[in-house]
């Protein structure tokens, strides 16, 4: 019987870095997590425990935190351009390093209505994202976005979909529409793009579309919303959503002789309905390594 190695990677996971820039008495705070995972010849450590190719992973931690040290940290699809190509021409057997950050935001605490110098408040579970291959010379760019809650109480209908013995939903032509919503888009490219504009004008047209297209499925609004950031966007070439199904549902009033006009709601965190989808572009490239590290 024959038994060979297949593909292997290893890496730091979850690195916390915090970062502080100082301008006077204002400060700018960025709240990142880091994780780097490298590919290459690293068949003798499998086999034999040579570790002569193996970059430690506590060398690969510290080289985070030098290089925000180093230089600004900037955009986070740039710092990780940067780390991801320094591992693979400065390591002889790596041939590949892929990059994954997630940046937490904060936003300043207003005082008397001005936005204070240096303290912050979380501004919740919204992250956003980067994932980013570097193989010799080139680099692909997903980018995204985890943890957009967003609802709309009305332009939302659920009918005509199929009915067996087991069915018990009924047909609404009036319900709310919430979901968290998980996207990721890759760019075509990775130099002269505005990453920061970028994503605020992705995450913005995303929003728009889903307060405004009057949904029939939430498939119909994710298709929407991917479809939306193709047309607007020349840069993204592929479009992949994740949307749970955030289900809010009527509560029978009528043992209290209470009539319920769609207003008065019950939340349920579980079990919920999982949509996923993309849009493509036709003429797109073929996505690279960073699509299938970045899977949602």
């Amino acid at each position: 019987m024959g038994i060979s190695l297949g593909p292997n990677q290893y890496g730091k996971a979850e690195v916390r870095l915090v970062t502080v820039r100082r301008e006077g008495a204002v400060h700018h705070l960025r709240d990142l997590t880091v994780s780097s995972a490298l590919r290459g010849d690293l068949t003798e450590t499998h086999l034999t425990g040579d570790n002569s190719a193996v970059l430690a992973t506590d060398t690969q931690k510290n080289t985070v935190y030098a290089f925000a040290k180093r230089q600004d940290v900037g955009e986070i699809e740039d710092f990780a351009l940067r780390l991801g190509r320094h591992f693979v021409r400065t390591q002889e057997k790596i041939t590949s390093a892929r990059i994954t950050i997630a940046e937490h935001g904060w936003d300043r605490i207003p005082v008397d209505g001005v936005p204070h110098d240096h303290a912050f408040s979380r501004s919740g579970d919204e992250r956003r994202t980067t994932t980013v291959t570097v193989q010799a010379d080139r680099a692909w760019v997903v980018s995204g976005v985890d943890g957009l809650v967003v609802l709309k109480s009305a332009g939302s209908e659920f009918h005509g979909f199929p009915r067996d013995e087991y069915t018990t939903l009924a047909e609404t032509d009036d319900r709310i529409l919430a979901t968290a919503v998980t996207a990721r888009w890759r760019y075509q490219g990775d130099s002269g793009i505005d990453w920061a504009k970028s994503h605020r004008e992705i995450k913005a047209t995303m929003l728009e579309t889903f307060a405004t297209k009057h949904s029939l499925s939430l498939q119909q609004t994710l298709y929407a919303m991917g479809e939306a950031v193709l047309r607007a966007r020349p840069e993204v070439a592929e479009v992949r959503l994740s949307l749970p199904n955030k289900h809010h549902f009527l509560v029978d009033l009528s043992p209290f002789g209470l009539e319920n006009h769609n207003e008065v709601f019950y939340a349920a965190d579980r079990p919920y309905g999982l949509i996923e989808g993309s849009a493509v572009r036709d003429e797109a490239e073929e996505p690279g390594p960073a699509w299938t590290d970045a899977v949602l």
